[in-house]
């Protein structure tokens, strides 16, 4: 859609700084944990970087009318591509000399492939959620009259790939320049085949259902609130916060397995869980985009809960790290009581 409207731009901008926040700073596991100025220079990098694919995802989804999980879909293969080609953590067994990883990485490690089972896991399903969609999701239920039109127009589009490309180059160049260990051809291939099968999985994605609007459906029949071809169903949705509990009580049994093959199979269990449930809920007619951004604001606050946990890399004072790690459970939380507020079109 070719609009100057401010209130998309605005839209645009907000999940720029909000991807990056959701992606790098809300555990607190940097040394710029606590540092408002290392914090703000650091989006220089990380705005690109996570913010553009993040506006590239939402665009391409909303101007080709895909569902959840091809905007997932989506959002994994830039995962895939960030961890196996961009920093290549996927594949190092001594990222940046972080002294807990070889704990991470040694017992689910696959010497054939060069990885470990459960950083991958980690790293993919990271991204896919708490990179890329819980800022879509929260950013479009700030304003829900906007959150299934574009915001961008080609000149927008463009720089956005533009400003992801050269931030990409720069971690790329850096990786090389300073860790020992790079991945091989085979992976970076390997990688590379993983983004293409997750891209024609989204496009898959695209909505073939009936459009209700005001009690119309094109192309099938209203009966009792429901479809026939069951792409709406009778049942009522929880409250947002409900939800928001819910992926609040999901995030911390992810984010809290253990290293092992055993968290490994419990992580896949509760992301099929949640994916199963979520589904199931959105055929509701009750269903809004405000249980979607409350569903991304609990995990969101899940995500930053465990920064009270993690031990940041470098010397972080006490009280900056615990002050960093309040304000982004209490920005988490706002979000979510700011979306669940908001009433319009969805």
């Amino acid at each position: 859609m070719k609009t100057r409207d401010p209130r998309r731009l605005a839209m645009a901008a907000g999940l720029l700084a909000l991807a990056p926040m959701c992606a790098e700073y809300v555990t607190g596991y940097d040394d710029s944990t606590g540092d408002p100025l290392a914090l703000a220079a650091g989006l220089l990098i990380f705005g690109p970087l996570y913010g553009a694919p993040a506006l590239l995802i939402r665009e391409t989804a909303r101007r080709l009318g895909m569902s959840w999980p091809g905007i997932l879909a989506l959002a994994a293969a830039f995962g895939v591509l960030q961890a196996g080609v961009v920093d290549q953590s996927m594949f190092s067994e001594g990222y940046r000399d972080i002294p807990y990883w070889e704990e991470m990485v040694r017992p689910t490690y696959v010497a054939p492939l060069g990885l470990a089972a459960h950083t991958t896991l980690s790293f993919v399903a990271g991204h896919a959620v708490w990179s890329f969609g819980v800022p879509i999701a929260l950013t479009e239920g700030l304003n829900p009259r906007l959150s299934r039109t574009p915001w961008l127009r080609t000149p927008g589009l463009v720089t956005a790939a533009a400003l992801y490309l050269a931030a990409a180059a720069l971690v790329l160049r850096d990786h090389l320049r300073t860790e020992d260990e790079h991945a091989a051809a085979a992976q970076i291939g390997g990688s590379l085949a993983a983004v293409v099968l997750l891209v024609l999985f989204a496009l898959s994605r695209r909505s073939r259902d009936p459009v209700v609007r005001n009690g119309v459906v094109r192309n099938g029949v209203v009966r009792n609130g429901a479809v026939r071809n069951g792409a709406v169903r009778d049942g009522a949705a929880p409250r947002p916060i409900a939800v928001a509990a819910g992926g609040l009580v999901a995030g911390l049994v992810f984010d809290f397995l253990p290293s092992t093959w055993a968290g490994v199979a419990a992580g896949l269990a509760v992301i099929a869980l949640c994916g199963a449930a979520a589904v199931r809920l959105a055929r509701s007619p009750e269903w809004t985009i405000r249980h979607a951004a409350a569903l991304a604001a609990g995990a969101l606050t899940a995500r930053a809960a465990v920064g009270f946990f993690a031990v940041p890399l470098g010397e972080v004072p006490t009280v900056a790290k615990y002050a960093h790690n309040v304000a982004f459970v209490a920005g988490a939380v706002l979000l979510g009581v700011l979306a669940a507020r908001r009433r319009g079109a969805a």
